[in-house]
């Protein structure tokens, strides 16, 4: 679902004061300036202000917010339980109960002014598809953008993220890249690790280097992409099976 005008939902407790916008003077008062009562965007108190009051409503329901992903919010029912995850004003939820779901949804919208949109297919570069059989998580999208992002799409696939006889070290006699352009690559790389574990050692090889970037570095880095051409749908993930619960008993 999504929050609608979510900023507009934030009290703000410090006096902010702004100039008279374009459209809404008052011309009996042309030097006065309006004084907010709740938090308008561009604010930077904004977002903070605007979690303050989903995640204090949402305790007040009895969610529980986690220690380590606070923007992850848990309700159990006996044996149920329902799983609410919060990104600015977009929030994923899904229950081990139709009722659960349903009753997020009607005390939501009691508060909030939401829109639903759907069943979850795609989400911040994670591809989504809901079966009998489990949840499954893939980046085959995400994959294809980086290789387009980095101007690589063409490329001679590889077998295997690192060659056996390659070497990394600082090497600081060696020319250097651009950072920004590395360092870009190494963020992207890391994303995809949460699905693809089989990159993990290699992508964190050459984060090591982010500091001060040379040719090596940057061919291992693009040798990863080479690799992720050719096994962009093999990594397909299976999340969850038929319960929440499943996740909660490791």
């Amino acid at each position: 679902m999504d929050v609608k005008n979510a900023f507009l939902n934030g009290v703000i407790n410090e006096e902010v004061y702004v100039e008279q916008p374009l459209g809404f003077e008052d011309h009996q008062h042309p030097n006065h300036v309006f004084k907010l009562e709740k938090a308008l965007y561009g604010l930077k108190q904004a977002p903070r202000k605007w979690y303050e009051r989903l995640s204090n409503f949402l305790l007040s329901h009895g969610y529980e917010r986690e220690m380590i992903d606070k923007t992850l919010f848990i309700k159990k029912a006996n044996s149920e339980i329902i799983l609410v995850q919060i990104y600015v004003d977009d929030i994923i939820f899904g229950a081990t109960k139709d009722s659960l779901c349903e009753e997020f949804v009607a005390t939501m919208q009691g508060e909030f002014e939401m829109s639903m949109m759907g069943e979850l297919s795609f989400f911040l570069g994670l591809q989504v598809k809901q079966s009998k059989d489990g949840i499954f998580l893939c980046q085959s999208k995400y994959c294809k953008d980086i290789l387009k992002k980095f101007e690589i799409e063409s490329c001679k696939e590889a077998s295997t993220p690192m060659s056996s006889s390659c070497y990394i070290d600082a090497n600081a006699a060696e020319k250097g890249v651009d950072q920004t352009k590395y360092r870009g690559l190494i963020g992207s790389l890391i994303y995809l690790t949460s699905n693809r574990p089989n990159i993990m050692f290699v992508v964190c090889l050459c984060a090591r280097y982010q500091a001060n970037p040379k040719e090596s570095h940057f061919k291992a880095a693009k040798r990863i992409l080479k690799y992720l051409k050719g096994t962009t749908w093999s990594m397909v993930s299976f999340v969850l099976t038929y319960t929440f619960n499943w996740i909660f008993r490791l």
